[in-house]
């Protein structure tokens, strides 16, 4: 059988450690970066470091973890058109996405200098999920803890189905639109002198 990889990437650790050990028990290996890895390791999980699944560290101080071609490489790769470069490049395909990003809008609203803002910007997070989104067809894409459940449950039972993948991927549009939107807002109406 084929390893079977899914991501998790998240801010909002809620439900995290059960959709972890869903997709254990379904034959996922779970690849996790930082906080999230954390959370799941204390979970009893046994997870592989994106770091040491691309082979390229964390850098700049966390700005570059999963912006890599064996991460997008195997999130973006058409499973049939692209089955043969992928195993020509030592590229495993990353059926489950589960990410959400960075706390941009709590931070802000709490207030926050323009550095303290531009930190709180999340670029791998909308990059995964926009890329999990766009080839939904082969991907699920999670975003909201609240799917968690169902979600599990679909893997469990075999998989989620086409008409669940696609309207997953509606929502994780939507959650980067909005997110995008509340970034521009801020950054729009910031003035050094002034609260936003």
């Amino acid at each position: 059988m084929t390893a079977r990889f899914a991501l998790l990437s998240t801010s909002d650790k809620r439900g995290l450690p059960e959709l972890g050990r869903v997709l254990a028990t379904a034959g996922f290996t779970l690849l996790s970066t930082g906080g999230t890895a954390r959370v799941l390791r204390e979970a009893g999980l046994e997870i592989l470091d994106v770091s040491s699944y691309t082979g390229a560290p964390e850098m700049m101080d966390g700005r570059v973890k999963t912006l890599h071609p064996k991460v997008h490489g195997g999130i973006l790769g058409d499973r049939d058109r692209h089955a043969a470069q992928a195993a020509d490049l030592d590229i495993p395909w990353i059926d489950v996405v589960v990410v959400n990003l960075y706390p941009f809008e709590e931070v802000t609203s709490r207030g926050a200098s323009l550095s303290e803002a531009v930190e709180t910007i999340d670029i791998g997070g909308p990059t995964m999920v926009r890329a999990a989104a766009k080839n939904h067809a082969h991907v699920t894409v999670v975003v909201d803890p609240d799917d968690y459940e169902r979600v599990g449950a679909a893997i469990g039972a075999g998989g989620a189905d086409d008409a669940l993948r696609r309207e997953l991927a509606v929502k994780a549009f939507r959650h980067t639109a909005h997110y995008d939107t509340v970034i521009t807002a801020w950054l729009a109406a910031y003035d050094d002198g002034q609260d936003v």
